[in-house]
């Protein structure tokens, strides 16, 4: 393995290449109760807890002690996609900001500032006409298309490196089993969105590309697929049969779109159908678009409406607009279950935001729950069960809360006085993307929390979701964080990130019984820790024994190279 020349050490977990100059994040205050939890009202009865109750969500509660530090506050959204801004703290961030609150699990958009509400209305220069999958065009060969600039096999532009990223290796460690740097980008930098691993093929998309490389060597599966501009959103699903759906640029203007869609099969590097999305009505538009697949269904988020097709074929199903109480779609979120949010009577004494459980099939909702003002569905953490971190800006709080399963009853409400640190993606705030988030995993009966590193080392703490309350904590065994991944039967797969001069590990912690300790199923060579480090945005993935790392965005410096994915082995 080879590491690129000129490389200096690198920040610690998710830090970009060029970190930008800004005031650290820091963590949360005491608890206070949410917009349901301590007082009575249609969903739940009051529950008890270590914390004084308050007079609830319409109140403004007295000061309390802090518990960390005020909110940092957090820059001003990109007006297009096509200029992405670097994020705060290292492309994530922390998003337990204020005082965490005692709520009872009820949604909206946090996504409201982002949502279209100020975004500059279509010049008209382009006919409307319904969306039509067509089956997509070859591109014209250029002078350079039958040997690809970065043919994937970690050449890069086609210098030789200078070092094998295993040279050094230390009894016990696993082995990097291949590196790729990143294509060239723009000065005003790129995103890098999506990571799809199937049976023997890793798929990224960076920039204008996708593409693929074979899980234990890296070569590449297929040839790159170019397409005309900038990739500006993906599906972070895949189909059951491996198919995913990007979207890119419709130019390169500053009134350009994101409204350009293609299917792309990950076995095979062939594409689908392809279409353009038009925009809806006034302020519904298609500056930035957010994709989200559940089963056979693809929804595109325009910023106040969203559109079904099928995604094997491309043909339309549905639209979700306007509805009920002046309300519209904001965002979607998908997976093994449908999930909107809505934004309803906005600018009136009756604004609120309202979350439902969508039929894919049919875009009808199963079921419809209303949320207090003030209150906003900022992060999904779990769609099965339905986990959600929910915020309220003007009082400064924060809460996590769970859901009974197809239902808009509340389960139970985080009731840990603790401050939690999962690895959060400033962009996916820009594309209305509620999964931005990696570190937070549950299953049937518990969610498992990183709290926030603050020297460093940092533990993982199980919750219950029928009583809110910590069942345990585990301690991460290396000297960096350690973030939840998944779930493999009753063990949790979790990360632990590389820190200055070794390398990370992959490790596993059995959820039942009294004995949590971490158990090491991979542990990354120290040889490597630089890189593994480095990366500006991290998307992670342990799959079939292997780890994988790779950029959600490119920062565009001419410096040096760019990584852009990562594999480890035995």
């Amino acid at each position: 393995m080879t590491q690129p020349p000129n490389q200096p050490p690198q920040g610690g977990f998710g830090a970009p290449q060029n970190p930008p100059q800004q005031p650290p994040q820091t963590g949360p205050y005491a608890p206070q109760p949410g917009p349901y939890g301590q007082q009575p009202g249609p969903y739940t009865t009051p529950q008890p807890g270590p914390y004084a109750p308050q007079s609830g969500p319409y109140a403004t509660p007295a000061p309390q002690p802090g518990y960390g530090y005020p909110q940092q506050p957090q820059p001003p959204a990109p007006q297009f996609s096509g200029a992405p801004t670097p994020p705060p703290g290292g492309g994530s961030k922390n998003p337990f900001k204020g005082r965490p609150a005692l709520v009872v699990a009820a949604a909206a958009a946090a996504l409201a500032v982002i949502g279209g509400t100020v975004y500059a209305v279509s010049s008209g220069d382009e006919e409307k006409k319904p969306p039509v999958a067509e089956k997509s065009k070859d591109p014209q060969p250029t002078a350079t298309s039958s040997v690809p600039v970065n043919p994937g096999d970690g050449d890069g532009d086609g210098r030789k490196e200078i070092r094998d990223l295993n040279e050094g290796r230390k009894p016990g460690e696993d082995k990097v089993l291949w590196f790729k740097q990143a294509p060239a980008a723009p000065g005003s930098g790129a995103d890098a969105p999506g990571m799809w691993i199937t049976g023997k093929t890793a798929v990224k998309a960076a920039y204008k590309q996708v593409f693929a490389y074979d899980v234990d060597g890296g070569a590449p599966t297929w040839e790159p697929i170019t397409l005309p501009q900038k990739i500006c959103a993906a599906t972070a699903q895949k189909t059951a049969d491996d198919k995913v759906v990007v979207a890119y640029m419709s130019g390169v203007s500053d009134r350009a779109k994101c409204n350009q869609l293609q299917e792309i099969d990950l076995d095979t590097g062939k594409k689908g159908w392809s279409m353009k999305v038009d925009d809806g009505d006034l302020f519904d538009d298609t500056l930035n678009l957010a994709l989200t697949l559940t089963g056979k269904t693809l929804v595109v988020a325009r910023s106040q409406s969203g559109i079904a097709f099928d995604v094997d074929s491309g043909k339309k199903l549905w639209e979700k607009g306007t509805y009920g109480a002046s309300c519209y779609p904001e965002s979607f979120t998908g997976g093994s279950r449908l999930i909107s949010v809505s934004s309803c009577a906005v600018t009136t004494a009756k604004e609120h935001d309202e979350l439902q459980e969508l039929d894919p099939a049919t875009g009808r909702a199963k079921w419809t729950k209303k949320i207090p003002k003030g209150w906003k569905v900022a992060h999904t953490y779990s769609l099965n069960p339905l986990v959600l971190h929910l915020t309220n800006e003007d009082e400064n709080k924060w809460n996590i809360s769970a859901f009974k399963n197809n239902s808009p009853t509340v389960r139970s409400q985080l009731d840990v006085n603790e401050s939690f640190g999962p690895a959060c993606d400033d962009w996916s705030l820009r594309n209305r993307d509620l999964q931005g988030c990696t570190g937070v995993v549950a299953d049937v009966n518990t969610v498992y929390l990183p709290t926030e590193a603050k020297t460093g080392t940092n533990e993982v703490v199980a919750v219950s979701l029928e009583s809110g309350k910590e069942r345990w904590r585990v301690k991460s065994p290396g000297d960096a964080a350690m973030l939840p991944l998944k779930m493999d039967g009753t063990r949790l797969i979790a990360y632990v990130g590389a820190s200055s001069g070794t390398g990370g590990r992959v490790v596993s912690i059995e959820t039942n019984g009294s004995n949590h300790s971490p158990t090491t199923l991979l542990r990354n060579p120290s040889s490597a820790a630089a890189i593994e480090r480095g990366f500006y945005g991290k998307a992670i993935d342990y799959v079939d024994g292997r780890f994988y790392i790779s950029a959600t965005h490119l920062s565009g410096t001419k410096e040096s190279k760019e990584k852009l994915m990562l594999a480890y082995g035995k």
